[in-house]
């Protein structure tokens, strides 16, 4: 059976920008959901847009006021982590699978790194089947990384000491038996948005879909949505994963 999973930050609550991301999930119509950033969102709320999408959702608060959430079907069992983490990891059980959706820290790669090894060691084996999204602020050490658009001002939140681009993050994950599921094929940057962005994002892979062993070979398909409401809805675009569970 081939499942659609989209993970998407949505930019601090959405705010005016709601209708265009509801828009968007509407036409997509996951059967797994993740989102990030949720600020000003409580469980009501989650409830409320997973029965638009006929699934069920979970809420994850975070003592910074950016939750995050995850919405899908027949879920058996709900966790919330809030602890060592900057924002919070949301994960529910659904069958054989669990299903994360996470936000790593922002600003520092040495806590981004404690944090991937913290949720992968926690994750990797919940259940048979493992899958964990989200915002992860890191680059992967598999691919080629250039800060030469970023704005120098944030240089400093992807290098490690000794001045080279740090990957740290993304290789604990792998470390800790989660890996990057992405086919490596096509354009995977997921940051900045034309009309949504900042000047702390260069063209970068910043949201991704992990898996433990189970999942790999899972995926049939995963693209950045680009174009229409995603343009300006947040300052990330969604990352869509068709996989065959």
């Amino acid at each position: 059976m081939t499942v659609r999973l989209l993970t998407w930050n949505i930019r601090t609550g959405g705010g005016k920008r709601l209708p265009a991301i509801e828009a968007v999930l509407r036409r997509e119509q996951p059967d797994l959901v993740c989102l990030q950033e949720l600020r000003g969102f409580d469980q009501g709320r989650i409830d409320r847009l997973a029965r638009e999408l006929g699934l069920q959702g979970h809420l994850a608060r975070s003592v910074f006021g950016q939750p995050v959430a995850v919405l899908a079907r027949g879920i058996s069992r709900r966790r919330s982590v809030t602890s060592r983490l900057h924002h919070a990891a949301a994960a529910v059980t659904t069958g054989d699978l669990t299903l994360v959706s996470t936000h790593l820290n922002p600003f520092s790669p040495e806590r981004r790194r404690r944090e991937a090894t913290w949720l992968a060691a926690r994750f990797h084996a919940a259940s048979r089947l493992v899958l964990l999204a989200g915002d992860l602020n890191g680059l992967h050490p598999g691919e080629e990384h250039t800060l030469a658009g970023l704005d120098p001002r944030y240089h400093r939140r992807h290098l490690a000491a000794d001045g080279t681009v740090d990957t740290r993050g993304l290789a604990a994950f792998e470390r800790g038996g989660l890996s990057d599921l992405w086919p490596g094929t096509g354009d995977g940057h997921t940051v900045p948005t034309t009309q949504g962005g900042g000047a702390e994002f260069g063209a970068m892979r910043l949201d991704y879909v992990l898996g433990n062993p189970a999942a790999a070979g899972l995926v049939r398909e995963m693209r950045v949505l680009r174009g229409g409401e995603t343009e300006y809805a947040s300052d990330h675009y969604p990352l869509l994963a068709e996989l065959d569970l």
